[in-house]
């Protein structure tokens, strides 16, 4: 008997003074069974970071030729290709190939580690940014993980706060590659 995802229910307001971006939006994630909170979490904290009505999840570890989270124009060309995690090179060329602008979001105490064994392999990919967030952060952010989720990012000078109404958590970035 196959597993089932879990369903998660997230109601997420943002206000993203860098980007200018104020929204609400009532998203559902499907967990993989082979997911952790941690990694759920991180995906929901990548949908605020680049909140549109166009960015969508999408089967993630259901699909292998999927991202976890993408964004088309109106022609359905993928314009921002978002996975989260350690992906091969592979993963990362294939994504840079098909999409005007890749993001990986790393997570793992080990994300320097991998990212020293991949910089190379993925130097070419000039449309690439891979972002290291602490894992510290992250392990926190799996505490708030519940099926039905209120939060609220507050995004200000590169810096990012989620809160769920009872605690709040501050999250650094380190851009590790940028695409510029």
């Amino acid at each position: 008997m196959a597993l089932k995802a879990t369903i998660y229910k997230a109601e997420l307001s943002i206000a993203d003074m860098d980007r200018n971006y104020y929204g609400t939006h009532s998203l559902t994630l499907a967990k993989h069974p082979s997911e952790t909170d941690e990694r759920v979490m991180v995906r929901l904290l990548a949908f605020a970071i680049h909140a549109s009505d166009a960015l969508t999840f999408t089967k993630g570890l259901f699909d292998v030729d999927e991202p976890d989270l993408w964004q088309k124009d109106l022609t359905g060309a993928i314009e921002l290709w978002i996975n989260v995690g350690q992906p091969d090179e592979k993963i990362m060329l294939k994504a840079s190939g098909r999409s005007e602008q890749v993001v990986v979001y790393s997570y793992a105490a080990t994300s320097h580690i991998w990212w020293k064994g991949m910089a190379n392999k993925v130097e070419r990919c000039k449309n690439l940014t891979v972002i290291d967030l602490p894992s510290e952060a992250t392990e926190q952010l799996a505490l708030m993980a519940q099926r039905t989720m209120q939060l609220q990012c507050t995004i200000q000078d590169g810096q990012i706060w989620l809160t769920d109404g009872s605690s709040t958590i501050e999250i650094g970035r380190e851009t590790l590659k940028d695409a510029r």
